[in-house]
C-alpha cells in the first residue's frame, strides 16, 4: 500500500492529534474528582491510544481491519456518583473536565470526517470512517456521564 504525500501528512497530523486527545484524557483522569470518571477517561485514553496505533499502520503500508458498526456509545450506561440536585466543587470541576473532552471529540470527529476524502484507497477511508464513528461514540459516553449526573 502506497500513500501519496498528502495522505501521509494527514495520516502524521492525525496521529498528532490522537497523542494529544490521549494525552488529555490521562491528565484528566488525574484531575477527575469522580471515580466512574476516571475510569472512562482511561478507557478513552486507551481507545485514542489505539487510533494512533492504527493510523501507524497505516503509515507503514497496513491498514488494519474494522468493523464500522460501533455501539460503545449507545451501550455505555454510567453510574451516577452526583445528586442531580448538587452544587459542588468537584461536581462543577469533574463537568467542566467532561464538557472540554466533548468539545476536542467533535473537533477531532469533524477532522476525520473531512479528511477521509484525502485518500483513494477504500480500506483507507473505512478506516478513517470507523475512527469517526468512535470518536462520536466518545462524545456520547461523555454526554450520558453528564447527563446522568445532572450536569448537562
Amino acid at each position: 500500500m502506497s500513500l501519496k504525500q498528502k495522505e501521509v501528512e494527514t495520516i502524521k497530523d492525525l496521529m498528532t492529534q490522537e497523542l494529544s486527545c490521549a494525552e488529555k484524557y490521562n491528565r484528566y483522569a488525574n484531575l477527575a474528582k469522580d471515580e466512574e470518571l476516571r475510569n472512562l477517561f482511561h478507557t478513552l485514553e486507551e481507545r485514542e491510544r489505539t487510533h494512533h496505533e492504527s493510523l501507524n499502520q497505516v503509515l507503514n503500508g497496513k491498514c488494519p481491519s474494522c468493523d464500522c458498526n460501533d455501539s460503545e456509545g449507545k451501550d455505555y450506561s454510567p453510574k451516577a456518583t452526583y445528586d442531580n440536585m448538587e452544587q459542588s466543587e468537584d461536581k462543577a470541576s469533574d463537568a467542566f473536565l467532561a464538557t472540554d473532552c466533548i468539545a476536542a471529540e467533535k473537533m477531532i470527529s469533524t477532522e476525520y470526517n473531512s479528511d477521509v476524502f484525502n485518500f483513494s484507497q477504500s480500506e483507507i477511508r473505512k478506516l478513517l470512517a470507523d475512527i469517526q464513528i468512535e470518536e462520536q461514540n466518545h462524545a456520547e459516553m461523555l454526554y450520558k456521564y453528564k447527563t446522568v449526573n445532572g450536569m448537562a
